[in-house]
């Protein structure tokens, strides 16, 4: 993805770099009514998309895909970005951006959140970035919460829900050497010391069945087969695949 140099026909070793002058200028000639000024707006910050696209190089997803989720996101910044307000219009424009890539994660994300989840999250987070405008700064839930008049627990709640899933093997440090991963901050509730005390507990009793006894509890409780299936297999009848189960996990309690 790093190394695409055209995105959905757009050669973008060659996009344009604005100066803040022109920026204005442009924006100022925009706003009277000029399609043109926008146009060179638009073409003039692509490089704004192509750096948050950056940011979800491990997502899976078609990089033609995101530039144009990006892509939408600058227009809607372009649209709305005042002059009046002392902030930069990568300031404002960037986490407009990342915003509509993140609802488009959202809405073609496998886990499935109730609309009416979504529709807090989504409100909460049209909020946030009028919020950023108006301030030029992050607000907290409890605004956020207070400007939509509902708990700050459902905010948060409806936030949480609409987080993309997160890879195990992602990794979250990396000090030169090998990576530590999310895998490695999770505890294992199952691999405890004393499941693995358990497991070669099994191991060595079932050393000590005969082969046959063996040979059908291998199959019945790790091959996950029937006992007819185990009978067919090894030509005895069903009754005395039961009758050797039944000695073999006998035996199997006893050493155990």
């Amino acid at each position: 993805m790093l190394n695409k140099v055209e995105i959905c026909g757009v050669n973008t070793s060659k996009l344009p770099v604005l100066k803040n002058e022109e920026m204005k200028s442009l924006f100022k000639s925009m706003r009277e009514g000029n399609k043109e000024a926008r146009d060179k707006l638009i073409q003039g910050n692509l490089r704004l998309v192509l750096s948050v696209i950056q940011r979800f190089s491990n997502r899976g997803e078609y990089v033609d895909d995101l530039f144009q989720v990006g892509c939408i996101g600058l227009i809607k910044a372009i649209d709305n970005f005042d002059l009046n307000q002392n902030v930069r219009f990568s300031t404002y424009a960037v986490p407009m951006i990342i915003g509509e890539i993140r609802r488009y994660l959202r809405d073609n994300n496998p886990v499935r959140v109730s609309r009416s989840l979504r529709d807090i999250a989504y409100k909460a987070l049209q909020v946030r970035e009028k919020l950023v405008c108006d301030n030029s700064s992050e607000p907290t839930i409890a605004q956020i919460a207070e400007e939509l008049k509902i708990p700050r627990e459902e905010v948060v709640f409806a936030l949480d829900a609409i987080q993309e899933p997160v890879s195990l093997f992602e990794p979250i440090y990396n000090d030169g050497g090998d990576p530590i991963l999310v895998m490695d901050q999770i505890s294992d509730e199952k691999n405890t010391d004393d499941t693995w005390l358990e497991e070669i507990a099994i191991k060595e009793a079932m050393k000590k069945l005969n082969d046959r006894e063996r040979h059908i509890v291998a199959l019945r409780f790790f091959g996950g087969k029937t006992q007819m299936e185990v009978a067919e297999e090894i030509g005895i009848s069903q009754a005395q695949v039961s009758r050797l189960e039944k000695a073999a996990l006998k035996q199997l309690r006893k050493n155990i």
